[in-house]
């Protein structure tokens, strides 16, 4: 029998590239950083699952979503509004900024650059945990800025610390790109092969955490998706600490 393409039943390859995303491999190419970015995609879908539902139609992950959201606000769409999506988008850039810093000072060593980001972030995380357990189930606007602010910066980090290390298919955020690549690239539109399996990881990873977050939001405290969020954000950090003290290949790039 033939091998079956990429966009037909579960097969072989698909399973094979879905386990091996999620193996601490360090002696691999990109060693533990494939699972560490998915669960980095898992916060993605936790923290703008907090800002969409609780902050209103503004997402501090998702800045495609933003510039639309600005569209509509704009055209006078009622409950969008104009501040809280330049807030975001300025205060993601600001964040990419201090992870494009980062990633400069710390790219030859991939581990201590996901752990250094990491805990950059965790710190604006932890802040915007605070805001949020002061600020109750409907923030006040200084609450509600506030944390659209430090929540754009720790995204604004992870999203460059991510196309930093570079892992492919593994961006924590964009999935316009990973979804068209499922279908662009399977062998029933002629290319090479898809790699669908890491691909899918990551849109599951994205989907549960929105999932996750919109369940804990309508039925508990509206902070804890973002204490999970914290609490994955620093396993991941020590992970790549712990996993950084040797001098395996994946800790410096693929020049």
């Amino acid at each position: 029998m033939g091998r079956r393409g990429d966009s037909g039943d579960m097969n072989p390859s698909i399973l094979a590239d879905i386990r091996d995303t999620f193996r601490f491999d360090r002696t691999g190419r990109h060693g533990p950083l494939p699972p560490l970015l998915v669960s980095m995609t898992l916060v993605t879908g936790l923290v703008d699952a907090f800002s969409y539902l609780v902050l209103g139609h503004v997402f501090v992950a998702n800045m495609t979503g933003n510039v639309v959201f600005l569209g509509f606000a704009l055209a006078g769409a009622p409950g969008f509004s104009i501040a809280a999506s330049l807030v975001a988008m300025v205060a993601f850039a600001a964040g990419a900024l201090l992870g494009g810093r980062l990633g400069a000072r710390h790219r030859e060593h991939r581990a201590r650059l996901h752990s250094t980001a990491a805990l950059a972030q965790a710190t604006f995380v932890a802040a915007g945990v605070v805001l949020a357990i002061l600020g109750g189930g409907h923030p006040a606007p200084g609450y509600r800025y506030a944390l659209i602010a430090v929540l754009g910066l720790s995204m604004g980090i992870q999203n460059a610390s991510a196309r930093t290390l570079a892992v492919p298919d593994l961006t924590t955020t964009v999935l316009t790109l990973t979804i068209t690549g499922i279908a662009a690239d399977s062998t029933l539109a002629g290319g090479q092969g898809s790699k669908a399996g890491r691909r899918l990881v990551s849109i599951a990873a994205m989907l549960a955490g929105a999932l996750v977050g919109a369940v804990l939001i309508r039925h508990t405290e509206v902070f804890i998706p973002l204490a999970i969020a914290l609490a994955t954000i620093i396993a991941g950090a020590l992970v790549s600490h712990w996993s950084g003290r040797s001098d395996a290949a994946w800790l410096h790039p693929q020049h």
